[in-house]
């Protein structure tokens, strides 16, 4: 347990059974039915990685949950990227109300003891040199990350503590369509650890199946970094080969009306 210098009412601690529905639902407590079925979903999926490395860190202000990260080692991320001798710290987040209460800098303290309790050489996430607030990346610079690799406005940022280690780089992708004659085909790759993936996931197998016979869906689970390497990317949804994209989970109607389009087109 970490209890924040100068700030009694901060705890960092790996998550205990009070935090599981917090966690598991990614912070949409009491939300809706989807999330909650998603929440178990990725509840069980975290706890089978345990035994592999993974932990949650979840950040308490007077003693309710206002924030986590995740850390897994690199290899056994779905998320990526493919670096074994770093530990991945593949999402980390806090609530808007308790934001400038220290939590992130907590959070990535934890981390970083994490990954050298388990003997990693430093820790690697991926960032956004964008006005959003999910993982931005000035702030990992900020927490003495470096941009390893950049893709646009995302980086793989790194910080390591052994300068022998490799700088990390992103995944190879290597997504090909491949038609079948007379149907529309979806192609869908998802994962468990991500809530936004996982929900999407759901709406895409139930949307495609309503169309019968007229879709072919093809899914590759990327719920491990072996998926990762193989497939080169964690999340998508492709339409006869154009990608469809909201940045949140893919709306039914957004995932119909492609579906629609691409018959209408035959």
């Amino acid at each position: 347990m970490r209890e924040v210098k100068d700030m009694p009412a901060l705890i960092v601690h790996d998550m205990t059974a009070a935090e599981e529905y917090f966690v598991g639902t990614c912070s949409h407590v009491g939300e809706d039915a989807e999330h909650d079925a998603s929440g178990a979903r990725r509840l069980a999926w975290l706890k089978a990685r345990v035994p592999l490395g993974l932990r949650v860190k979840v950040a308490l202000t007077d003693g309710e949950p206002a924030g986590m990260a995740y850390v897994i080692p690199a290899e056994h991320c779905p998320w990526g990227p493919a670096a074994p001798d770093l530990m991945a710290l593949p999402c980390l987040f806090v609530l808007k109300k308790a934001k400038g209460l220290g939590l992130g800098r907590a959070l990535v303290a934890a981390a970083e003891e994490e990954a050298r309790r388990q003997g990693r050489k430093g820790l690697v996430t991926y960032a956004y040199y964008h006005d959003f607030w999910f993982m931005p990346a000035p702030f990992f610079e900020r927490m003495g990350f470096t941009a390893a690799a950049r893709r646009g406005a995302e980086a793989v940022m790194w910080k390591a503590w052994d300068e022998a280690t490799r700088p990390p780089a992103f995944p190879e992708t290597e997504y090909k369509f491949v038609a079948a004659p007379g149907k529309v085909v979806v192609d869908l790759f998802f994962n468990t650890f991500c809530a936004t993936s996982d929900i999407e996931a759901r709406r895409v197998r139930g949307v495609a199946r309503s169309f019968g016979d007229a879709v072919v869906l093809r899914e590759r689970s990327i719920d491990d970094g072996a998926g990762l390497c193989a497939a080169g990317r964690a999340r998508g949804v492709f339409v006869n080969g154009r990608e469809i994209f909201w940045g949140y989970e893919a709306p039914e109607e957004g995932i119909r009306a492609a579906i629609a389009e691409a018959l209408a087109s035959k």
